[in-house]
């Protein structure tokens, strides 16, 4: 099922590739079995993963297979575009996209949850108006305690942590 299955913290995170390609990279629970590379390629996400576990400005040059309607894939490039350190609501990203409102934000959250190549296209960035809001259409569990570690893995601070 996976080419490769990396730890990290607050969760587990699994590659799976076809013809050469990434096709998901998936958050899984802490209690995932981790995996050795079975591939190559298995072996490349691997080592760019645990790089950016490490440094969160560790670049990523896999080859990706990015599937998708026409709007996600133009809001998964909008994503890409949201600085390291920086977060951006669902709401702006909408008005970026040149479509406000309230069906816009919610297209926007169903796309970000449809991501299948996080990390690399960072959907963890997009936040609520009023707080962390969802991640891989999720309000709960493992993958928000992800989406915390994420963010303040990337921006150096600790203002989306759990307190002990």
């Amino acid at each position: 099922m996976y080419d490769v299955i990396v730890e990290f913290p607050r969760m587990k995170v699994g590659v799976r590739a076809r013809d050469g390609r990434v096709t998901d990279i998936c958050y899984l629970p802490l209690s995932a079995p981790l995996l050795a590379p079975r591939t190559s390629l298995g072996e490349r996400a691997a080592k760019q993963l645990e790089g950016y576990r490490a440094n969160p400005d560790a670049p990523f040059d896999l080859p990706l297979l990015i599937e998708g309607t026409p709007f996600q894939r133009r809001l998964w490039s909008a994503l890409c575009e949201i600085p390291r350190g920086k977060t951006v609501t669902y709401g702006e990203l909408a008005r970026r996209l040149g479509a406000p409102g309230l069906e816009m934000r919610r297209a926007v959250g169903q796309a970000c949850g449809d991501n299948r190549l996080p990390i690399v296209i960072p959907c963890h960035r997009v936040v609520a108006a009023n707080g962390l809001g969802g991640f891989a259409h999720a309000t709960g569990g493992y993958l928000l305690e992800a989406k915390r570690w994420l963010l303040a893995h990337e921006c150096g601070a600790d203002a989306f942590e759990l307190t002990p």
